[in-house]
């Protein structure tokens, strides 16, 4: 289950508190320890093409917007 889908149900169980109680404790997304969703983007939060070398934990994306500012020279 999504982060997303998690918080649309909210809207549906605001009258009922038993069951929302209930559904807190099992259908939360769980917090992972390996995988894919693990590393993050510091900047944007994106999973996916994420560069970890050298410590710099960004995606692709936020990586190119960034090279310049980090000290990287783009080599043709």
């Amino acid at each position: 289950m999504t982060t997303s889908n998690y918080k649309k149900v909210f809207k549906q169980l605001e009258a009922k508190p038993a069951k929302i109680k209930k559904y807190l404790k099992h259908s939360s997304p769980k917090e992972r320890s390996y995988g894919v969703d693990k590393h993050r983007c510091q900047r944007c939060g994106r999973a996916g093409g994420h560069i970890s070398k050298y410590g710099i934990h960004l995606c692709r994306h936020c990586f190119r917007e960034t090279a310049k500012e980090l000290g990287f020279k783009k080599y043709n």
